[in-house]
């Protein structure tokens, strides 16, 4: 079998199973994608959390698909297929064999995010695409300095920002290069690094605009998730604790390099890659090392100074080149005694990350016995408090408040698709008119035994009490404790339109 061949079937195969098994076992999506539907039913150019394209795929997938909601996890299983299929392509511009790159593309698989993950379909699994395809059209333009590879990644790095603004990291790291290398420099003599700014720039102008009209709403929000030191040992431990998380992600590849090694090969390793090791023209080793390890040093040292605390699960798309580095500077599979074990290891890793995917859906309910995101009966109560209201009120609910779990499940699967209103908040939801809310009328849906809506409704609503509730089981047959959903109708004309002081 080729290399080609063995890339494909292996991509192909692997990606196929991370979006089949949670499509036909998950009963209902996890957080990241119903608030994502939530959002994209509005067709915004922006949203609460993040820019937009998230959500507009989302809401794509539910068109194609009639209503469902298993896009979510084939959306990501595409961005990981596209990631590998970059990955390919990045290995033979850099000289590697076809061989290396098919391991580089098993190794990078096997880290954590390409695998546990990736039912949450999120802005963070969409830039694997965007990175490895963005780092891939720099090596072109490094090559050729066609005007169309500059078109290209100028019009890439945007879809990156309608994705999420940690794109300007990879942004920051190819102009880095450009400007700290010479024999990149010479590029900015050139009309493609201008051309590519400015199509990036001119695609960015409509989501620009809408910052400036929701007072940077997302910004905003990124500022309050911060998660500032009070101490000065946070300015040590926050970046360590990141680089060490990290460190435990790529776990999988040093179990499959180890696998393929063995202790024989682990032995000889030294004066073996002593003899093997052919060091690759300087530039292509240089930019390797660089889009592989630049992105992470940034973000420590941001962590060092600020002492803010950052998601490890941003570290999603800095890694994508892990499994190339690895081959590269390891001389994989050359030097490994034993490549058929590493294989092996690589699909055990796999089966046992598929296996906890299932058992999520399956069999955690049965020992832990609590309540679960993916088993929520979210159609049942979605479809209930649409029947209340329109016994109630002799009319179609339009629109719903309440947390963004209560509220974007019914948005998701009540019939119409009513809009969501979040926690009553005009700011985090700039796409509500208020003169038609007021018109419509408003539902306010909370889960719990608490009698009354959560604090941010008492602002509006002083007095607010539940008008009624029902409970629901959870959509397994385990003993989970069953969900109290409570409601309270704001008939038309009755709407708050600011806090009660």
């Amino acid at each position: 079998m080729t290399a080609s061949r063995a890339a494909l079937l292996y991509a192909v195969g692997l990606t196929l199973f991370y979006a089949l098994i949670p499509t036909l076992t998950f009963p209902g999506p996890p957080l990241d994608v119903v608030e994502g539907f939530a959002w994209g039913r509005e067709l915004q150019l922006g949203y609460t959390k993040h820019p937009p394209m998230q959500a507009w795929l989302l809401e794509t997938t539910h068109w194609l698909t009639g209503g469902r909601y298993f896009g979510g996890y084939w959306l990501s299983a595409l961005s990981a297929a596209i990631g590998y299929l970059f990955i390919w392509k990045i290995c033979l511009r850099l000289g590697l064999s076809p061989w290396q790159g098919f391991w580089s593309i098993v190794l990078t698989s096997v880290t954590f995010y390409f695998t546990l993950p990736m039912p949450e379909f999120n802005p963070n699994i969409l830039q694997i695409p965007v990175w490895t395809g963005m780092i891939l059209l720099f090596l072109r333009v490094l090559e050729t300095g066609r005007l169309s590879d500059w078109l290209l990644l100028g019009a890439l790095a945007a879809f990156g920002l309608y994705t999420k603004y940690f794109v300007f990291l990879l942004i920051g790291t190819i102009g880095l290069y450009i400007l700290v290398f010479s024999d990149a420099r010479r590029l900015l003599a050139t009309p493609g690094p201008w051309v590519c700014a400015l199509i990036c720039a001119i695609l960015l102008v409509p989501h620009l605009l809408w910052l400036l009209d929701t007072d940077f709403l997302t910004l905003q929000y990124a500022a309050s998730r911060s998660k500032p030191t009070s101490s000065i040992i946070g300015h040590v431990w926050n970046p360590l604790n990141f680089l060490l998380a990290q460190i435990g992600n790529h776990a999988g590849i040093f179990l499959v390099m180890i696998a393929g090694f063995g202790w024989l090969g682990l032995k000889t390793l030294r004066p073996e890659w002593n003899r093997h090791f052919l060091p690759a023209p300087a530039h292509e080793d240089r930019l390797l090392l660089w889009f592989a390890f630049v992105p992470l040093a940034v973000v420590l040292l941001a962590s060092a100074v600020t002492g803010n605390e950052f998601e490890h699960m941003w570290g999603t798309p800095m890694f994508v080149l892990s499994g190339v580095v690895a081959v590269r500077f390891a001389v994989l599979p050359d030097l490994w005694p034993r490549p058929r074990r590493a294989l092996a290891a690589a699909l055990i890793i796999q089966l046992v990350f598929l296996s906890v995917i299932f058992g999520q859906a399956v069999l955690e309910p049965y020992w832990k016995q609590k309540q679960t995101r993916i088993h929520y009966p979210a159609r049942a109560v979605a479809e209930e408090m649409a029947r209340i209201w329109r016994e109630d009120q002799n009319s179609d609910l339009a629109y719903v408040s309440g947390d963004m779990w209560s509220a974007a499940n019914v948005t998701l699967h009540a019939p119409g698709r009513p809009s969501m209103f979040y926690l009553h908040s005009r700011t985090l939801s700039p796409w509500i008119d208020l003169d038609d809310v007021q018109e419509k009328g408003l539902m306010i849906v909370w889960r719990g035994d608490q009698d009354r809506p959560l604090r941010e409704f008492l602002a509006f609503y002083p007095d607010a009490v539940r008008q009624g509730s029902r409970t629901f089981d959870y959509l397994s047959g385990a003993e989970i404790p069953e969900v109290t959903v409570n409601w309270l109708i704001i008939p038309p004309g009755e709407v708050a339109v600011g806090p009660v002081n």
